[in-house]
């Protein structure tokens, strides 16, 4: 099993999942047609969506997939998935322009049979993101070769995507062409021009069709509002700094809310079909090769760097798109970062912490001492009786006294040497 038809497998068993809907063959000459909208941004989820009710129309016996198109565009990679199973469905597939079809929409639209645009919609605006000669030559061949399969002007397909190509009277140089649906249907770019789903369908010679909408499932719509790249981004940031405030404080509290915006964000993720359980998988390597630095090879930082490596790439990956992962990711650290830092020089000083804190004094001349002191300790050898990280505990000169390190991990029972002592604070090094 995947990990994608897992993830969906235990959505149902969460009692999330919608029942399933099994409609009859069509009646009474009624032709069933799948509609899918594509209303929103066009990431993993959506393609998976897509393919699941693609599935679902084939094996129903559907007459047709009506792809209703409303989207500003978005991943080109999960275009292609959804173009794929549009191609490989083997049914008649129609698209309509209810809104717009841009960018990674405009691919879809062409992918599919035939092609109706509401009034005031608008196709095109395909230009790639990067936009890089490399990212802009793919798009082009792949744009012209679908233009070519369903035999459409490849001209005007190409100008959608690379604003070198010049169309006279349409687009000139250094533009993306976009066409209203008076100009696509001048051009023959589409079949027509319809004021709703219905007639469009009617135009393409299904009458009277009997329409079955495929949705998201309960849990796929919150998987889905998770994985947004915005939302996932808040999540990631309230992750790692929920484990940096653990680490300093081992209160649990942050550490548990951590832990539970981090599963919300690969959950989410797999759920919507844009991860699998290998990226979590890498996650929880990342997780181990840390706990290995801190507990078993301290100080040795080379499992500390191979944890947090896979920890970031898990991360990435998770996205289903390197390039929206690699940017989501990047802010989110370094926001999480900076507000850690930012909470380290600005909570102590804070009135609320000022309140609760003790805020008298004693001085010395009432009696009282910070720490006796202790400079025949300095040049002196003994045992780590505990793991330094940096502190820790250790016997010297046959007594106990709580040491620390000068930012070095050291294993317990490693000899150590008094290197100075600052107040109550003896630094030591391994001898």
């Amino acid at each position: 099993m995947t990990g994608r038809a897992a993830a969906c497998a235990l959505v149902c068993a969460l009692g999330l999942a919608a029942p399933a809907v099994h409609p009859a063959q069509a009646t009474n000459g009624q032709p069933l047609v799948e509609v899918i909208d594509i209303d929103n941004t066009i990431d993993a989820g959506m393609s998976h969506l897509v393919a699941r009710a693609v599935d679902d129309a084939r094996a129903e016996g559907a007459s047709a997939v009506l792809i209703v198109l409303a989207t500003n565009g978005g991943v080109v990679d999960d275009a292609n998935d959804i173009k794929d199973a549009i191609i490989s469905s083997g049914l008649p597939s129609i698209a309509f322009v209810k809104e717009r079809a841009w960018s990674a929409g405009a691919l879809i639209a062409l992918a599919c049979d035939k092609i109706y645009m509401a009034p005031g919609s608008s196709i095109g605006a395909a230009e790639p993101i990067p936009s890089t000669a490399k990212t802009i030559s793919a798009l082009h061949a792949e744009f012209v070769s679908l233009a070519e399969a369903h035999h459409r002007d490849t001209a005007l397909a190409a100008a959608m995507t690379d604003p070198g190509v010049v169309v006279p009277g349409l687009k000139s140089k250094g533009q993306i062409l976009t066409l209203s649906p008076g100009q696509a249907l001048r051009y023959h770019f589409i079949n027509g021009i319809a004021s709703s789903e219905v007639q469009a369908l009617a135009m393409a010679g299904f009458r009277q069709p009997r329409l079955r909408v495929a949705g998201l499932t309960f849990g796929e719509r919150i998987a889905q509002f998770a994985a947004d790249p915005i939302v996932s981004g808040i999540l990631l940031t309230i992750g790692v700094l929920g484990l940096l405030i653990e680490m300093q404080t081992l209160h649990l509290i942050a550490g548990v809310i951590g832990v539970a915006a981090l599963a919300l964000f690969f959950g989410a993720h797999i759920v919507a079909g844009m991860s699998n359980w290998i990226v979590l998988a890498l996650f929880g390597l990342g997780v181990l090769a840390l706990l290995v630095e801190l507990h078993v090879l301290p100080g040795h930082g080379i499992s500390g760097l191979v944890g947090a490596l896979l920890i970031v790439i898990s991360m990435v990956l998770a996205f289903g798109a390197w390039y929206v992962g690699l940017v989501t990711t990047a802010i989110a650290l370094i926001a999480a970062v900076a507000i850690f830092f930012f909470a380290l020089r600005w909570l102590p000083e804070s009135a609320l912490l000022r309140r609760l804190a003790f805020a008298g004094a004693q001085s010395v001349d009432e009696g009282y001492t910070a720490a006796p002191p202790r400079p025949n300790l300095v040049g002196a050898e003994g045992v780590a009786q505990t793991y330094l990280r940096p502190a820790g505990a250790a016997i010297i000169g046959g007594e106990r006294y709580q040491v620390q390190t000068e930012g070095e991990f050291l294993p317990a029972q490693t000899r150590i040497r008094v290197k100075r002592v600052e107040g109550a604070t003896i630094f030591v090094t391994r001898a």
